[in-house]
């Protein structure tokens, strides 16, 4: 097994890191919830102008999906790099698929991102911040990408070493 995890290590690395964000995001809002309620309100109460009524709660609801999608999406991807370990890709290909898929671990720090820079800017300026942007484009791309070569050697046979022909 050690063998086949070797081409789909780094895509591994980063969902492993991904995973673990999220966790450690869920022991962070059970242990200290309040200060994260705490820099969304003194954030808030520093630039009124920027906010409503509701702001408090959806930006609490920024750093909740940060946790949701780390760990849904690393389980995700998790299970989808167990197939390219598996499948019979050439081994350049599983690198550059799973490392792909890896970068699927990036779009929870999109709405990390979103939720660290709403107080100070506003929702829609942090959901249209530059670094937020970049995090989705990449993850979704990346995860697109690679989901593309699985299921293109899954389905179709591409990127299958060729085989030898039989002598006769």
């Amino acid at each position: 097994m050690s063998n086949q995890l070797t081409d789909v290590k780094w895509g591994l690395a980063l969902v492993l890191l991904g995973l673990l964000f999220g966790i450690a995001l869920g022991v962070y809002f059970g242990v200290n919830e309040d200060a994260v309620q705490a820099y969304i309100a003194n954030g808030i109460a520093a630039h009124p102008a920027l906010h409503d009524a509701h702001s408090q709660d959806k930006i609490w609801r920024l750093v909740q999906r940060a946790h949701f999608h780390a760990t849904g999406i690393g389980a995700f991807s998790l299970s989808l790099l167990l197939l390219v370990a598996m499948c019979d890709l050439m081994p350049m290909l599983k690198k550059a698929a799973s490392t792909l898929i890896g970068l699927s671990a990036f779009y929870p720090l999109a709405w990390f991102t979103e939720f660290y820079l709403a107080p100070s800017i506003g929702r829609g300026a942090a959901g249209e911040f530059w670094l937020t942007q970049i995090f989705v484009y990449v993850s979704v791309g990346g995860l697109l990408l690679g989901m593309a070569i699985l299921l293109g050697n899954l389905f179709l046979r591409l990127g299958t070493p060729p085989r030898p022909t039989p002598l006769r």
